[in-house]
C-alpha cells in the first residue's frame, strides 16, 4: 500500500539559481502539501551519511562535494500516492531525458546538479524524511 508522504530537496544548484519560490509553486500546483520544511546546510558526515548507498561509487566524492557546497530545502510532502507522483512530477534524473515541464527539464543543469531529489520508494521516504526532520518538526 503507497503512503501518503514522501521527501524531497531542493539541492545546492537550484538554491544558488534562485529557483526555491519556482519549484515549490510547481509542488503546490501538483496538489501536493507541505508537512515540513527547513532551510539548511549538509555537513560533511551528514551527506556521506545520507548518500551511502553510493558509497563505493566513482561520483561519490563528488556528491558529497556538491550536496555540502551550500544550503538545500528539505521537505516533507503529503498527497496519495506521494511517492509515485513526485518522482513523475520531478522527471529523469538526467535532464536532457527528462519529460517537457518536470522540475529537472525546467531546473537541472546536468544529471550531477539535477535541482531536486525525490525518495524512490515509501520505505526511502520515511528514512529520509526521519533523516532530516525530528517527529516534533512533522505535523
Amino acid at each position: 500500500m503507497a503512503t501518503n508522504r514522501t521527501f524531497t530537496m531542493i539541492k545546492p544548484d537550484a538554491v544558488e539559481n534562485g529557483h526555491i519560490g519556482a519549484i515549490l509553486e510547481k509542488i503546490n500546483a501538483a496538489g501536493f502539501r507541505i508537512v515540513a520544511m527547513k532551510l539548511t546546510q549538509m555537513t560533511k558526515r551528514d551527506a556521506e551519511t545520507f548518500y551511502a548507498i553510493h558509497s563505493e561509487r566513482p561520483f561519490f566524492g563528488e556528491l558529497v562535494e556538491f550536496m555540502t557546497r551550500g544550503p538545500i530545502v528539505s521537505a516533507i510532502l503529503e498527497k496519495e500516492n506521494a511517492v509515485e507522483d513526485f518522482r513523475a512530477l520531478i522527471g529523469a534524473t538526467n535532464p536532457a531525458e527528462a519529460a517537457e515541464g518536470t522540475i529537472r527539464k525546467l531546473f537541472a543543469t546536468s544529471i550531477g546538479e539535477n535541482a531536486v531529489h525525490g525518495s524512490d520508494s515509501d520505505e526511502n521516504a520515511a528514512i529520509e524524511g526521519a533523516f532530516h526532520f525530528s517527529g516534533r518538526e512533522q505535523f
